[in-house]
């Protein structure tokens, strides 16, 4: 995925947004690469769950260290080693269980193909340590799906509040009324809000 100030999706948020068209040309150029195995961008988001995102990748650069990222090697693993990773006690049930209903087909992303994005939500979160962060990101990041909001991203909420000039992060109700007007392109907006946050913290 890959978006320019001046394309159409951006110009189109910019023309129903005004401070979201200032942010947008501030970002400039973004792109994200659609991951090519799904079982890797689920378990992704479960690690990075409530946590930073610097902790995120370096946990998950642990756990690649030590071990393939496939569901086979996942659900044999000894727990020490996830635990030497830094998954919490919890965490790694949740990778273990995750791999097991993958190996099972219990679980298949590609079921979600033809669901809408509620139901592919909520059928994503039928999986034990997947909640509603992890299932925007994998929606957004692994699926590219057009028209996620990350609602439950905090550093998303804290960049919307900023644009609108809150003095805090937007609450949920106030990103939701705000991204009405971002619909059928809210995930584009989100990665710009994401761009935007991450720079915002390199500068400082």
């Amino acid at each position: 995925m890959h978006y320019e100030s001046d394309d159409e999706v951006s110009v189109t948020l910019a023309g129903t947004d005004p401070a979201l068209g200032a942010l947008i040309n501030r970002v400039g150029a973004i792109s994200l690469a659609l991951p090519s195995d799904p079982f890797v961008a689920l378990i992704r988001s479960i690690v990075g769950q409530q946590l930073s995102e610097r902790a995120a990748r370096a946990i998950f650069a642990r756990l690649s260290d030590t071990l393939d990222i496939t569901p086979r090697a996942l659900a044999s693993a000894d727990e020490p080693k996830l635990r030497a990773a830094g998954l919490s006690r919890q965490k790694s049930s949740y990778v273990q269980e995750t791999a097991r209903r993958f190996l099972s087909g219990d679980f298949d992303p590609h079921r979600l193909e033809g669901l809408t994005d509620e139901d592919a939500m909520s059928q994503l979160m039928r999986l034990r340590g997947v909640g509603p962060w992890s299932a925007e990101m994998f929606l957004m990041f692994a699926l590219g799906r057009p028209d996620i909001l990350a609602l439950d991203d905090l550093g998303v909420r804290a960049q919307a509040g900023e644009m609108m000039g809150l003095g805090r992060p937007a609450s949920r109700e106030e990103l939701i009324e705000r991204a009405e007007a971002w619909r059928p392109h809210r995930s584009a907006a989100c990665f710009y809000l994401m761009a935007s946050r991450a720079r915002s913290a390199v500068r400082r």
